[in-house]
């Protein structure tokens, strides 16, 4: 059984013969992939034509950009003026006082309506430390202050006046404010600092600020709203926008908010430490604000209408040259290819300066897709070398896995061939591979950068030209071997599907045979089994007889002689 095995044995070792050669062709398939993505790679629009800019100002905080196809070369842009937006300041002083009256007996620390909340901790008066909690009243404080003064013999008070809505300190001397080691921040909340001389320390500025999270009825406003119908509800416009508010429902920041995501293209704010509002436009440029209502309303009680005092602050547009030309404008910061005249360059500014933009090929990107594509290459060419390779040393041949497949080793020599021939009808300094100091190392298949220099300088001086060598339809490198690299691919795959196929065939193959030997394995052992049978029928009648009959010859003869009858007379 172990001879009729043999048409098996050499059909599992076509098997492993076709596996093999499947195995290699799926990692040449790989290969051929990578090539196909680096020469795709070079057939990219952007590639060549891809542009850095970089300024020669060290450390500019300039932001410049350039696209495809810039004009390369250099830009020296002076900015005389920034665009900037325009804004409405409003009105200072729009909440209440601090306090309706000077006793402050009532007001606790944690709750002040000011700008700045107070912390917890000690703050120092003329040498003396004093401790302040924020569940304190403002008159705790206040005597405090008089009690570590006066214990050093240096008195000082506090007072707070509702009508200028500040508070003062007055001492019989100079009063030294703040320690190093201060750790509540009493003092800059109040905004008292020392003013070196003898008179009294006022806070710089008015106290009492609005409450942005209560409604707009409640937020402290020092002008009342009137404009409103008998339910609270008014309205403003501004840029053209109608805003609508209701003095009981809305929160005085709910409205704020509602302005800056309308479409009236403003920014609203409150300044606590000025106590007024802004309107400011999203967009720079020379350009106005216009905010309306009637008599009354809300935007009046925010300071932010002509008759109360709020002041227009008009954008203005970036003023430039390009090159020493004519001054140029701009309505935003951001200059555009258009508002310079330089097809596809543009820069943020955010300075008046002079500074000069280079604008020059992206050689970085190129020299990697060019470098990608001769190691995917050289990859391939490598790999069938080595697996179609027959050698013979001292008489003694070996093959490799793909030796006998002519189709694969023609696949090596065309891709040589596409890629060393020139490409024809080009005008340019490149023509082929060489004019880029690429060439093929001596005695191999493999691909080559001799001459840097000579790469770097094409791709510098001549994108152009490098481009149409690459990318000229039909007959450019990437043409050439996006489809090539397609074909080989779907051969590839086709001879992988026929090695599957013919494996699965030669399975059916071995079944069969070992159907049959299967079959004469069982016959044998039945003609076996059944001789052995017969043998031990015999080897039992065999004993039988013997037994019946004796089984030695000189007991035999006595027997007969004994045995022989005798007649009787009848």
């Amino acid at each position: 059984m172990a001879t009729e095995n043999a048409p098996i044995d050499a059909i599992k070792a076509q098997q492993k013969t076709n596996t093999d050669q499947s195995t290699a062709l799926a990692s040449l398939q790989s290969l051929i992939t990578t090539l196909q993505g680096a020469s795709t790679a070079l057939g990219s629009p952007d590639l060549f034509g891809g542009r850095q800019v970089s300024s020669a100002t060290p450390n500019s905080a300039w932001t410049p950009q350039a696209a495809t196809n810039t004009p390369m070369g250099s830009y020296t842009l002076q900015v005389t003026k920034l665009a900037t937006a325009a804004s409405i300041t409003g009105a200072p002083t729009r909440s209440n006082t601090m306090n309706a009256t000077d006793s402050v007996a009532g007001l606790t620390v944690a709750t002040l309506p000011i700008a700045t909340p107070v912390t917890a901790g000690t703050f120092t008066v003329n040498g003396q430390k004093i401790t302040v909690a924020t569940t304190d009243t403002l008159d705790q404080v206040f005597a405090a202050i008089t009690a570590a003064t006066t214990a050093a013999g240096s008195p000082v008070t506090a007072q707070y006046d509702h009508t200028t809505d500040q508070v003062t300190l007055t001492g019989t001397g100079e009063i030294i404010l703040g320690a190093a080691n201060d750790t509540s921040n009493f003092l800059s909340a109040f905004k008292l600092a020392n003013n070196g001389t003898t008179d009294p320390v006022t806070s710089a500025g008015t106290l009492g600020v609005l409450n942005p999270f209560a409604t707009i009825a409640n937020a402290r406003l020092q002008v009342p709203i009137t404009a409103v119908d008998a339910s609270g509800n008014g309205t403003f416009n501004i840029n053209g926008v109608t805003i609508s508010y209701n003095v009981n429902n809305d929160a005085l920041g709910a409205v704020i908010t509602r302005i800056n995501q309308s479409g009236a293209g403003v920014t609203a704010a409150y300044d606590p430490s000025g106590d007024r509002f802004t309107l400011t436009n999203n967009a720079t440029g020379d350009m106005g604000i216009n905010a309306t209502e009637a008599a009354g309303g809300l935007l009046g009680a925010l300071g932010l209408t002509t008759g109360t005092g709020a002041t227009l602050g008009r954008g203005t547009n970036a003023q430039f040259t390009v090159n020493g030309g004519p001054t140029r404008s701009s309505t935003t910061n951001a200059l555009s290819a258009a508002a310079l005249g330089v097809p596809g360059l543009g820069v943020t500014v955010n300075s008046l300066d002079t500074q000069t933009l280079a604008v020059s090929g992206n050689t970085g990107a190129m020299s990697t897709a060019v470098s990608n594509f001769i190691t995917a290459y050289n990859d391939v060419q490598s790999f069938i070398d080595t697996n179609t390779a027959i050698t013979n040393t001292s008489g003694t041949v070996t093959t490799s896995v793909l030796s006998s497949n002519r189709e694969v080793q023609d696949w090596g020599t065309t891709l040589r061939s596409k890629v060393f021939s020139a490409v024809p009808g080009l005008t340019g300094s490149i023509k082929q591979l060489s004019d880029l100091g690429i060439d093929f190392t001596s005695g191999t298949s493999q691909l080559s950068i001799v001459d840097d220099t000579k790469l770097t300088a094409a791709l510098t001086n001549a994108p152009s030209d490098v481009a149409a060598y690459f990318q000229t339809p039909y007959t450019g490198i990437f043409a050439r071997f996006a489809d090539y690299t397609s074909t080989l691919l779907t051969q590839d795959a086709q001879q992988q599907t026929t090695l599957t196929k013919t494996n699965s065939d030669l399975d059916t193959q071995i079944a069969n045979i070992q159907r049959q030997l299967d079959q004469q394995r069982a016959t044998l052992t039945a003609s076996f089994v059944a001789m052995e049978s017969a043998q031990s029928q015999i080897q039992t009648q065999q004993q039988a007889l013997n037994s019946a009959f004796g089984t030695g010859s000189s007991s035999s003869s006595s027997s007969s002689t004994s045995a022989t009858p005798k007649l009787n007379s009848a």
